[in-house]
């Protein structure tokens, strides 16, 4: 039995699913994204989880309990908000003490456990240090020990990290798995960001106008996406007309081998780090290439359409703009779908 179920979870408003009949089993420990744009029914989905919202059907079970119901105090979850949601006029111990208090747990108690958990989150010394005195990523690691110190059954982050800077938003996703990872806590996050999930997760949920499109490990969905949307959502891809005989596919006058592969019209899908430069191929001209620290963008005009490559700044020359050059891929780097 999976420690967290989400069961046929369903929410309408009016006529309008934002939600429709998912289902998800989180085992316990598991560190699971929720992932999708805006509007794809991610936050509707950990507000039901968090009791904010009434499912308008389905059952939410944690190990043999029905949440379904329940309060949201008395669900036994740690939520970290957006927002954060720190007290103004709480000290950084206080804030964290706030949820102990609210379920009587004694003061020499309370002390004990905000200290480990300035500890856990890399603040100690802070603990007479207001909000207003401290940085975002200060305040991110309150609302995370606050939402800790409680030892939650589940911790719920809503875009946790989306209002810090880019670099400080890198160096928290490592703290934040490393911390999961040491607490052990099962743990749900929402996120519109890409690259943050597949940094997190042990597995994600690619939602899409409120309906699950895969669930999977990040290299399994990054690698083998389960449909159009989940490959141009998690990363850039190129997709390219194919016709398929023999083994053989013909892409914009190239031919590459496809082993074991029906014949037919096909669009080929190659993520563009899979792309290389070489001495033959398919052929293209050179339109843009655009420096991006530790890998080169480039745009390439083919007859079979424009193909994004992401070539490695190891060195190794990268083709000017202007420049006829060919490019090429292993087949076991190319995702075929039957033309419809």
């Amino acid at each position: 039995m999976p420690f967290l179920a989400l069961q046929g979870l369903t929410k309408r408003f009016g006529d309008a699913a934002a939600v429709d009949d998912l289902s998800l089993a989180v085992e316990k420990g598991e560190f699971v994204s929720l992932l999708g744009p805006s509007g794809c029914g991610k936050t509707t989905t950990l507000q039901m989880i968090a009791g904010f919202v009434e499912p308008s059907a389905g059952a939410i079970r944690l190990g043999e309990r029905d949440l379904t119901k329940v309060k949201p105090a008395l669900r036994g979850l740690g939520i970290v908000f957006q927002s954060y949601a720190l007290f103004p006029h709480m000290t950084a111990a206080e804030n964290i003490a706030f949820g102990l208090e609210m379920r009587g747990v004694g003061k020499p108690e309370q002390f004990r456990r905000v200290a480990d958990a300035l500890t856990l989150v890399g603040l100690t010394g802070f603990a007479e240090r207001y909000p207003r005195r401290m940085s975002g990523g200060q305040q991110q690691r309150v609302a995370l020990a606050r939402a800790l110190v409680i030892k939650p059954d589940v911790l719920l982050l809503d875009e946790p990290l989306s209002n810090l800077d880019a670099k400080l938003r890198e160096e928290m996703q490592v703290e934040l798995r490393q911390i999961q990872r040491t607490v052990g806590t099962t743990t749900i996050l929402v996120t519109h960001d890409q690259g943050e999930a597949m940094a997190l997760s042990d597995r994600i949920v690619v939602m899409n106008c409120g309906r699950v499109e895969q669930i999977a490990r990040p290299t399994e969905i990054y690698h083998q996406p389960a449909s159009p949307f989940v490959a141009n959502f998690l990363g850039r891809i190129n997709v390219l007309p194919a016709h398929l005989a023999s083994g053989v596919a013909m892409i914009g006058g190239a031919r590459f081998p496809v082993p074991g592969s029906a014949d037919g019209t096909f669009s080929a899908s190659i993520r563009p780090e899979r792309v290389g430069f070489a001495e033959a191929g398919l052929a293209g001209t050179v339109k843009a290439r655009v420096f991006q620290g530790h890998h080169w963008l480039v745009q390439v005009a083919t007859d079979a359409g424009l193909v994004t490559v992401i070539a490695p700044n190891d060195g190794r020359p990268v083709p000017q703009e202007g420049t006829i050059t060919h490019l090429t891929w292993r087949s076991e780097d190319v995702a075929l779908e039957r033309a419809s």
